[in-house]
């Protein structure tokens, strides 16, 4: 079998995919510019129509294959992005597909996968468990298998993202890619080192699903349960990726949690654009590792937009409570009345904005002639928090923050 992967593959995938797929804008960042120290520029793949770069893999593959195999259909694992590339693409082109996704699977790509059309088994509590039954299920029915990122054509799908960028923005000088299975850098790298090959290429994954790096730096960091980027929640790499990783892509950072929600926060603010979990790490990473990419012509790919409305929603909220524009204050009031009265009145007049008040008698420990007063207020952050309380207490108010 042959595991060469060249530009010209890429070039060939992108004669293939012209006029299928979108060409994403890559734009420069001004604002995330000036907050990150670098020049940053977004390759927007989560404007492709599935919201992922996944169906210019899934569509390279599903091009090349026979009369024979079209008719008899194709098969995908996938937890979301993957499976949507390929139920649309083969939808399009009128070949049945059969797509397996593990019962954990993302509800709004579980949906969107059977509004393309395609058969959904859902099978298996994680998604190793999901893969064998669906590596079976391809042996029994004769079908396809179109792997979401070992296969030299899915590569080299991925892989068009980096003939765009350069084209796009030829002065970038870092790429910042992430990594699941590793589909996407490698596709990415094997072109962007043979344009510009001084560039430099950087995977970004999350602590939870560290395989990468575990490869590349000789780590034991042990694979997690879950991860906010469940699109490179992959427990390793590929083994036509890795050689291709360990040939072109310079190093491998790692981001938390708390970082890639807090890029997926910035995005939606300041750029306006709804990114999943995989698809801001790349921001998460210039944030963690700010001094790393000092002064750089930084590429990122948004790689996909398929998040839940309510986990965005938290998100959203969580981001509010850390940078203070969301605050839980606690107050101790005289059980007179009005009293409650007074407490919104001067709320008010603070330009604290009410969300909820908890008015609490039976469930605290002040004495019987006082009452316990909780509300959620909208602010301007931390330093107007500390007038909001500073204010009440000169008031007569036992005040405090409690989140």
């Amino acid at each position: 079998m042959d595991t060469t992967l060249t530009l010209d593959d890429i070039r060939t995938a992108a004669q293939r995919l012209h006029g299928q797929v979108l060409e994403t804008p890559c734009l420069p960042s001004r604002t995330l510019s000036q907050i990150v120290g670098c020049e940053v520029f977004l390759k927007f793949e989560n404007l492709q129509f599935t919201a992922s770069f996944k169906e210019r893999g899934a569509l390279n593959k599903i091009a090349q294959l026979t009369d024979e195999e079209r008719a008899r259909g194709v098969l995908a694992v996938s937890a979301g992005n993957h499976a949507q590339g390929v139920a649309y693409h083969a939808q399009r082109l009128g070949i049945p597909a059969t797509i397996v996704m593990p019962r954990f699977a993302a509800p709004v790509k579980v949906a969107n996968t059977r509004g393309f059309g395609a058969e959904v088994v859902l099978q298996g509590d994680t998604f190793d468990d999901a893969r064998a039954f669906g590596l079976q299920l391809a042996h029994e029915r004769n079908l396809t298998l179109i792997h979401p990122f070992d296969d030299l054509a899915v590569i080299a799908g991925q892989g068009t993202i980096g003939l765009e960028m350069l084209a796009q923005q030829p002065s970038l000088d870092t790429l910042v890619v992430p990594i699941g299975g590793g589909g996407l850098i490698a596709g990415v790298a094997t072109a962007a080192r043979a344009l510009k090959p001084g560039i430099e290429i950087i995977g970004a994954q999350t602590e939870r699903f560290p395989a990468a790096w575990n490869a590349r730096h000789g780590g034991s960091l042990a694979v997690q349960q879950a991860t906010i980027a469940d699109g490179i929640g992959v427990k390793a790499t590929g083994a036509l990726t890795l050689p291709l990783l360990q040939q072109h892509v310079d190093d491998v950072l790692l981001v938390d949690e708390d970082d890639i929600e807090q890029a997926i926060l910035m995005l939606l603010e300041i750029e306006k654009t709804v990114v999943e979990g995989a698809g801001a790490v790349g921001l998460a990473t210039l944030m963690k590792h700010r001094e790393r990419f000092a002064g750089r012509k930084v590429g990122l790919i948004l790689s996909g937009g398929n998040i839940e409305p309510l986990v965005l929603a938290e998100i959203i909220e969580r981001g509010m409570v850390k940078s203070g524009r969301l605050a839980r204050l606690r107050l101790d009031v005289r059980d007179v009345p009005g009293a409650l009265a007074d407490v919104a009145t001067r709320l008010g007049k603070l330009g604290a904005n009410i969300d909820e008040v908890q008015h609490q008698r039976a469930f605290s420990s002040v004495s019987v002639e006082r009452v316990q007063v909780e509300v959620v207020v909208h602010t301007r952050g931390v330093a107007h928090i500390e007038e909001i309380l500073a204010s009440m207490r000169a008031a007569g108010y036992s005040a405090e923050r409690i989140g």
